[in-house]
């Protein structure tokens, strides 16, 4: 069975940072492009970064760039998030997933639980 289980979200506030995990089960976790997105409240659904399966290609959605660090342990079957500079717009439930392509979020499977992120002071 397939699952992905994201961790270490919480509240923060703005200008600090949070490292988020997802750990994946039940496939082989370095043969697939992984990405991040992220659903703020009352909006839709967001890529915000994505890794190719090598991990050494990593790409932004411009709203996150320079902010957030995308990376993976294949050892580990763990993809992580780093975000600084956190802002109240990155408020959100953010979900990791296996992608079709890393430039986009086009999922093998159905979102898992995610992980709140909430920036305020």
């Amino acid at each position: 069975e397939v699952q992905v289980v994201e961790s270490g979200g919480g509240l923060v506030q703005p200008g600090g940072s949070l490292r988020l995990s997802c750990s994946a089960s039940g496939f082989t976790f370095s043969r697939y492009a992984m990405t991040w997105v992220r659903q703020a409240p009352g909006k839709g659904l967001e890529w915000i970064s994505g890794i190719n399966s090598g991990g050494d290609t990593t790409t932004y959605a411009d709203s996150v760039k320079g902010r957030f660090t995308i990376s993976r342990d294949d050892a580990k079957n763990t993809l992580y998030l780093q975000m600084n500079s956190l802002k109240p717009e990155d408020t959100a439930v953010y979900y990791c997933g296996r992608s079709y392509y890393y430039w986009r979020y086009v999922p093998y499977d159905d979102r898992g639980q995610g992980t709140q992120v909430t920036v305020s002071s």
